[in-house]
């Protein structure tokens, strides 16, 4: 059962990538002329949101395998990464900006970790409340950053963040029945998805500040 589910994410993570709009695919950058910062830009961003899953799927392994201080390193690196994600958008947005994704991007590891908690005890209740904590958090991610950039449509984003949550929790699941082999289809698709996501927002962002990456 756990591997159809699987495979029904990766499908749907497929199926985002073909209908996300042109401007938010990752793979538009092909024969485009870029300037140096920009592909500064891109790559940078690309190397955080990929340490982002990076980090929190070896929370969940971690913790799943009943090591705390493993898992205690790897979500002290969740925190300083999310923290890198927000002030990466700093030079443009600024300091206040920064520090609102860096409380949402708290919000998304917490509900993602409640899930964790919930799943690896067999608390289906649990499980509900945070999947609906992860809803809301990844509406209040999209919301921010369509507000501060026009070219991030919100329902895009909302679509998007919908199924990287989908993705955390597909990872914890096959962890919780130690199916390795699921967990490795979700986590290829899982680092695609990151890409388009880091994608997504790099181009967003030198489309609303061309000035600044020429």
């Amino acid at each position: 059962m756990l591997r159809q589910i699987v495979k029904i994410m990766v499908l749907v993570s497929a199926l985002l990538l073909m209908a996300a709009q042109p401007s938010l695919a990752h793979d538009k950058y092909t024969g485009v002329q870029e300037s140096a910062k920009a592909v500064e830009l891109r790559e940078a961003l690309r190397d955080l949101w990929v340490g982002h899953v990076f980090w929190v799927r070896n929370v969940a392994l971690a913790t799943r395998l009943g090591d705390a201080g493993a898992a205690k390193v790897a979500e002290e690196n969740a925190v300083k990464n999310a923290r890198a994600i927000a002030d990466a958008i700093g030079p443009v947005y600024g300091k206040p900006a920064a520090d609102k994704l860096f409380g949402l991007l708290a919000g998304h590891y917490g509900a993602v970790k409640g899930y964790m908690t919930a799943a690896y005890a067999a608390d289906r209740a649990g499980k509900d409340a945070a999947v609906e904590k992860i809803k809301g958090n990844a509406t209040e991610i999209a919301v921010f950053l369509s507000s501060a950039n026009p070219n991030l449509p919100r329902e895009t984003l909302v679509s998007l963040l919908f199924a990287h949550g989908g993705h955390h929790m597909a990872q914890i699941n096959a962890f919780a029945e130690k199916d390795y082999a699921a967990e490795a289809q979700v986590w290829a698709a899982m680092n695609e998805h990151m890409l388009m996501i880091a994608d997504a927002l790099g181009k967003g962002i030198v489309k609303q500040f061309p000035t600044k990456f020429q």
